[in-house]
């Protein structure tokens, strides 16, 4: 690492109906690559890619989780422990856009209450067939103080700002935290002496 950078980890996650292009925004900014023909997730899976924003390297954390009804319940486990969550619906489906407020309504409700939300209305490039309006789903996310941007994981359209503009909104860590951190100190239990009968 550098001198006079400061390292944090930042557990993220993604989620939304299957078919949305989550899994091709992660695959787009870990790997700077796409493939039309991209399995759909089962379960989660998890990548990672470390950027700089200023002075600080932020090393994201991505679980991308799958999309299917079934896998739905497993999300919380994901979600409870992460400092950003990115939200994804297709432009050219409307359905995506009213199931991604259920997503927002359980994340407020169960998720950590600092986490740092993005909205990504995913394949920006077939703006012929929109069935979402660019200036509702920024007046919705203005709305619940989220980040919002279009992106094109195929055209490499607004990924790597996506992931900037979340790095910019998670609280910067200090090297060196104040001892009235959060943390805490492991200490051994005295052991109490041995009785014996008789």
């Amino acid at each position: 690492m550098q001198a006079g950078k400061t390292f944090s980890s930042s557990p993220l996650i993604l989620f939304q109906d299957t078919g949305v292009g989550k899994s091709s925004i992660v695959w787009r900014f870990v790997e700077d690559s796409f493939d039309p023909n991209i399995n759909p997730t089962i379960g989660a899976s998890f990548m990672t890619k470390t950027v700089q924003y200023q002075n600080e390297l932020h090393k994201f954390l991505i679980w991308d989780t799958a999309g299917q009804e079934r896998f739905r319940a497993l999300a919380p486990m994901y979600y409870r422990g992460s400092a950003a969550a990115i939200i994804v619906y297709d432009i050219t489906k409307e359905e995506t856009f009213s199931t991604l407020k259920n997503w927002v309504k359980e994340l407020r409700q169960h998720g950590p209450p600092n986490i740092v939300v993005a909205i990504a209305g995913n394949k920006c490039d077939l703006i012929d067939v929109r069935e979402v309006m660019e200036r509702d789903a920024k007046d919705y996310a203005d709305s619940i103080h989220a980040i919002f941007v279009e992106t094109s994981a195929k055209n490499a359209i607004n990924i790597n700002e996506l992931f900037i503009e979340i790095s910019r909104r998670i609280p910067s860590t200090d090297a060196n935290p104040p001892s009235g951190g959060k943390g805490f100190k492991l200490r051994r239990q005295p052991s109490e002496p041995k009785r014996s009968c008789c």
